[in-house]
């Protein structure tokens, strides 16, 4: 019944739910300079701002921590289920067939930069707890819709906002995948420094193109003294899954190992990384080929190459199995690195483990099998979400399986049919843990 009442109330409202999504898509909310009252820049703010002016017209009570996270409100006791996404998203990048800070609709599938990561279902979340309050449908517990401002450059939002409020008895973010997520992998991002005379690098100029810990690199050239231009083309994909991309980084490595005018000590450094790295998405050439039944398969994902003023330097993102340690990891590769070349650790993010038997996630996987008429067995996964920042948090949704690969590119997309699946399911998910068991 109530089910049927949430999905009626669904069909009527889409074109609302699309126009109201489509004022905060329109806000390139991409993190700049820390301003007074806008410590993530000043687009992330306004798109909070928006984002909480939409809440205040649907009756909601709203407030704004520290200027970076703002909340929604349902209820008035102290205790709150949560649910915690982002309004902040990474660069749009070039090679867009669509404007990327607008919300255009092609053939069923809708394409904006943050559609899926994660102002789509963040909103979706916001939106349906909207349809509840409508549809007078009577809740037991608070539910706090809340709104982060730098997910994707650190999570440094959400301690300002647990230095003023206590986190939620339970709740999950809508920012990874379904099934229900109890469980993320270590991360640990390091930089290989190796040092190089002036003479070895005088014939070596800069390294040009895109290179960010979230995506591999798809583009990068390099000019040589002698004036032969070295570039290669691969493709982009979110550092989480290398597999379905070409890393540019190896690509140009495999280019200049041989190349004639490099010294021996250089092309033996780019023939160690193609040897250690090219293809080798699992870490089976830096001695990593760890795994675990919970989580699978180690991933590895070189992201930045550079020429330093004495050496070349390479950043590596490595996300471990639940089981490993970030000790071990470290001196794995430490027992393959050339010689003298240093390690540094420049992130570090321990692993998360709820428990995959606690009600709340039981609830959560309920309501997927109920939707969907998929398994909904919890999982693990390479990700890193707010489930690592904030206290009694899982991730659920937004992507089904099969979906991967998607968000940080160009021409990111949600089919309409799956943002409005996922509309279904939040709003159901929120009367299911707002009510007493």
């Amino acid at each position: 019944m109530i089910r049927a009442r949430i999905q009626d109330a669904i069909k009527k409202n889409q074109q609302h739910f699309l126009q109201e999504l489509n004022q905060i898509m329109e806000i390139p909310s991409v993190k700049g300079k820390a301003k007074v009252n806008a410590p993530f820049g000043i687009e992330p703010k306004k798109a909070l701002e928006k984002t909480l002016a939409l809440a205040e017209s649907y009756g909601f009570q709203t407030t704004m921590v520290k200027d970076a996270v703002g909340f929604a409100q349902y209820g008035n006791e102290q205790e709150y289920i949560g649910v915690v996404g982002h309004l902040d998203v990474v660069p749009a990048g070039n090679g867009w067939d669509f404007p990327p800070f607008h919300l255009s609709e092609k053939d069923g599938r809708l394409f904006g930069r943050g559609i899926l990561d994660n102002k789509g279902p963040a909103f979706a979340c916001l939106y349906g707890l909207k349809l509840l309050k409508e549809l007078d449908i009577p809740l037991d517990k608070t539910i706090r819709i809340i709104f982060g401002t730098d997910e994707e450059s650190g999570s440094a939002d959400l301690p300002l906002y647990l230095a003023k409020e206590c986190p939620p008895t339970f709740g999950f973010t809508p920012d990874c995948k379904y099934p229900v997520v109890y469980g993320e992998r270590g991360i640990v991002n390091i930089e290989l420094t190796t040092p190089f005379s002036e003479i070895d690098l005088s014939v070596l100029g800069s390294i040009k193109g895109d290179q960010a810990k979230d995506h591999v690199p798809d583009e990068l050239s390099i000019e040589l003294k002698n004036g032969h231009q070295v570039e290669v083309i691969g493709k982009r994909a979110p550092t989480n899954a290398p597999e379905l991309g070409e890393n540019a980084i190896t690509l140009l490595a495999k280019n200049l190992m041989s190349e004639a005018s490099l010294s021996e000590s250089l092309k033996a450094y780019f023939k160690w990384m193609v040897d250690c790295l090219y293809e080798k998405h699992f870490g089976e050439g830096l001695n990593l080929a760890l795994a675990d039944k919970d989580s699978g398969k180690l991933i590895l994902t070189p992201y930045e190459l550079h020429k330093k003023a004495d050496g070349m330097s390479l950043s590596i993102a490595i996300r471990y199995p639940v089981t490993f340690q970030e000790e071990e990891i470290l001196a794995r590769v430490k027992d393959v690195l050339l010689e003298d070349t240093q390690l540094a650790v420049i992130r570090s993010m321990k692993g998360t483990n709820f428990p995959k038997d606690d009600p709340n996630v039981l609830a959560l996987a309920d309501v997927y099998e109920e939707v969907t008429g998929l398994d909904g067995t919890p999982v693990t996964t390479t990700g890193a979400t707010y489930a690592r920042t904030m206290p009694n948090i899982v991730a659920f949704g937004p992507s089904f399986p099969g979906q991967k690969g998607i968000a940080h590119n160009k021409n990111e997309y949600m089919d309409l049919k799956d943002l409005l699946l996922n509309l279904e399911i939040y709003t159901l998910a929120l009367y299911k843990l707002a009510i007493e068991k």
